[in-house]
């Protein structure tokens, strides 16, 4: 297995070459997150850990759980673990989240944040990749926003929080899963390339049973001139790379 050595805020992150890579989303959903004082976290679709790393580092405090159901994956989640020296901190579970309501080791509403990077195509939109890693990463193969939302209700305590980044072709259908599963939309930005695009993605915070009251908050311009990241972005990145000319980010 080839892999690069990547390192970003402090963190430094293996990851295999032609497998399942982290990219930018990973960061803006971290930094999307505005709680104080979060005891336990857990991340949905953990891939390598990146999303409850980033977490760990900036709230000391907390216990992360991550849970990723590809074996691989969660074995390069606790190798990354491991090399940051987050042990004591985070814990992996190798699981489906489909499978997380009958986990032992996960316990319902006991999680005052729930964190997903999820895929975001349905199965039935187009060609999947050939790389399973990659396939499971952006198209719904291994489960749905149905899944997701489930299990996050179930895991969370009343009032807590579910965070998590998504393709706005799907932003009715995700406010509508939202609903139907009692999670209330509380805040939404969109992230856009440039002034002038549509939004390629958005981010958005869910409150377990929360009141009926959501916040649009100013869109997010990833780049001021090509290949130039904006003020805001560049706020949210500390990145050296090494290991592979392709970059960290898509």
């Amino acid at each position: 297995m080839e892999t690069t050595t990547d390192s970003i805020k402090g963190l430094n992150i293996i990851q295999k070459t032609d497998g399942y890579r982290f990219s930018i989303d990973a960061v803006l959903l971290s930094s999307f997150i505005n709680q104080m004082y979060p005891k336990n976290i857990i991340d949905l679709g953990a891939g390598c850990g990146i999303i409850g790393m980033l977490l760990a580092r900036r709230y000391p405090q907390s216990l992360v759980t991550m849970v990723e159901m590809q074996s691989d994956l969660s074995q390069l989640c606790s190798q990354n673990i491991m090399l940051n020296r987050l042990d004591e901190q985070i814990t992996v579970i190798n699981e489906n989240i489909k499978n997380i309501k009958i986990n032992p080791m996960l316990l319902n509403n006991s999680f005052d944040l729930v964190v997903s990077n999820p895929p975001f195509r349905k199965t039935t939109s187009g060609m999947l990749c050939p790389n399973i890693e990659k396939a499971s990463a952006r198209a719904e193969v291994d489960f749905s926003l149905e899944h997701l939302f489930s299990a996050a209700f179930s895991l969370l305590r009343g009032r807590g929080r579910l965070c998590f980044i998504y393709h706005p072709d799907r932003f009715v259908e995700v406010i509508e899963l939202l609903n139907r599963h009692r999670l209330e939309p509380k805040r939404i930005r969109f992230v856009h390339s440039d002034i002038k695009t549509e939004a390629k993605m958005f981010l958005i915070e869910a409150a377990k049973e929360g009141r009926t009251q959501c916040k649009i908050e100013t869109p997010l311009i990833l780049y001021d001139a090509p290949k130039q990241y904006s003020e805001d972005v560049q706020k949210m990145l500390e990145i050296y790379h090494e290991g592979s000319s392709r970059g960290i980010f898509l």
